[in-house]
């Protein structure tokens, strides 16, 4: 069955829904809106930053912390009310945004989100219409099921294509005018086995894609860095989390070993200084040779090299007792350092100097600190770069915290018992999602509640904040639903 491109016509919305009468300090119920500009470029909801969101983190480098104001400041933030957008899928991921997009032959200012099976939806930031609806071909076959994507999409520079993933292992480029399919690439020999759960990342002319497996760890798979020319869909080159030795996509039976999963929400983080990519790698064998489990790894551009590495002294009980560093991508705090989290309650501060080049590194951190509250980190911390003062933000299932750094080291500047998913950081507040529902806005310097915006629970979903808006899906993969919600915040 041919892939296909639907139109929908008209806003597709709920009512919101009022918090409960025992309000948190802070808190605040929104007035539903149901009702648009129609989808003008002009930048409607108040916002006037005109700045786009293009890729999970905001940038390359996944910071999650945009230097530009995007229109939303502690101000006004308590006055933006919500709309419920209903989407046909869960959104267990971010949307990206581009304002003043040509769609459909007229002017919006424009979301984009891949649902958890595959379909990639065009929402006017505006009005909330529906634009248009990508249903990938194989979309029957696991609609309802366990084979799930919860990969965020990618815009192109050229603001005139998107990439997204589908749960049968493949990318495509996407034309941000209609939904059209511009090319379609397989990264995996094994779609039931592994799966593209990491959010897609764009450099320099190529998208990079991981893969992982599914919950249960059913083997055989493997993890794969995968580069793709972004013009024509090549794919340029693999590298392979095991049988490392080995180039190009494997299949997995013919690798003796399996798992090592590229799965944290940030996938593949570019240092765009050097280009280099930093990925990190769940439960495997590690011999520091061929096989890299529960490792961090650096790549050159092309993925082509290894350029440095990283596992803990306990690699191999970090792999018996499934506590994956993995479980979180690297986060880039500038300065050579870079802090890696994991399922074992840890944060660890890494100067990457000191672990170039393909010998094997074992242990040497420069600090190790706890999650924010001891527990696993699924989660993609936010880098804030505030004057001279670099701050770290993250959140687990138990609390929030923040960090400044000195050199190598990590202070704790505040903390919280409020769980959260990946925050981001903009106009100096953190916004973090409440899995059980809620999204907090903090002072990012001081931790003190601003406000909390009402809305459903959820998963691995994260917010975004451009022009005046605030974007927030709601809903959890593992549910397996087929239908969801894009709530929108809007300045009056």
């Amino acid at each position: 069955m041919l892939a296909r491109s639907r139109m929908l016509v008209g806003p597709l919305v709920v009512a919101c829904a009022f918090l409960a009468a025992a309000q948190a300090p802070g808190c605040r119920s929104s007035v539903p809106s149901t009702s648009g500009s129609g989808g003008g470029g002009g930048g409607g909801g108040g916002g006037t930053s005109q700045h786009d969101w293009p890729r999970f983190g905001y940038d390359a480098g996944r910071s999650s912390a945009p230097a530009a104001s995007m229109g939303v400041t502690s101000s006004n933030v308590d006055s933006v009310t919500r709309q419920q957008v209903t989407l046909d899928g869960t959104v267990d991921a971010s949307a990206i945004y581009l304002h003043g997009v040509t769609v459909k032959g007229a002017t919006h200012n424009t979301f984009f989100v891949t649902t958890t099976y595959g379909k990639t939806i065009a929402i006017d930031a505006d009005s909330g219409a529906i634009l248009w609806e990508f249903t990938p071909g194989g979309y029957t076959g696991w609609a309802g099921s366990a084979q799930i994507t919860t990969a965020t999409p990618v815009a192109d520079p050229d603001r005139a294509h998107i990439y997204a993933a589908s749960p049968e292992g493949v990318v495509r480029r996407l034309a941000v005018a209609d939904g059209s399919v511009g090319w379609t690439t397989s990264l995996t020999n094994l779609p039931t086995r592994e799966k593209l759960a990491a959010s897609l990342n764009w450099w320099h002319g190529r998208v990079i894609a991981t893969t992982g497996g599914y919950i249960g760890d059913a083997p055989p798979y493997q993890g794969h860095v995968a580069v793709l020319d972004a013009a024509s869909g090549a794919l340029l080159h693999v590298w392979n989390s095991l049988c490392s030795d080995t180039a190009g996509l494997l299949t997995p039976s013919h690798c003796q070993q399996s798992d090592a999963a590229i799965w944290g929400r940030a996938g593949a983080v570019i240092d765009t200084t050097t280009g280099q990519m930093y990925v990190a790698t769940g439960n495997a064998t590690w011999d520091g040779v061929h096989n890299w489990g529960d490792a961090v790894i650096s790549l050159d551009s092309l993925a082509t090299t290894m350029t440095g590495n990283y596992t803990p002294t306990n690699t191999a009980q970090l792999n018996s007792t499934d506590t994956d560093l993995g479980s979180t991508s690297p986060v880039l705090l500038g300065g050579g350092v870079i802090a890696q989290g994991g399922k074992d309650g840890n944060i660890r501060t890494l100067v990457w100097s000191s672990m170039a080049g393909t010998t094997a590194h074992k242990g040497g951190e420069a600090q190790i600190v706890s999650t924010p509250s001891g527990t696993d980190l699924f989660t993609a911390p936010a880098v804030w770069r505030n004057g001279s003062t670099t701050m770290l933000v993250a959140g687990d299932n138990g609390g929030t915290q923040a960090w400044t750094l000195s050199g190598t080291q990590l202070t704790s500047a505040w903390k919280n018992g409020n769980g959260g998913t990946s925050p981001i950081v903009v106009d100096g507040m953190a916004f973090v999602y409440g899995p059980g529902g809620g999204l907090r806005v903090y002072d990012a310097a001081s931790g003190n509640l601003i406000t909390t915006l009402s809305c459903g629970g959820g998963h691995w979903n994260s917010p975004i904040v451009a022009d005046g808006r605030i974007a927030l899906p709601e809903g959890n993969a593992n549910d397996h639903r087929t239908s969801g919600v894009l709530d929108i915040w809007r300045i009056p």
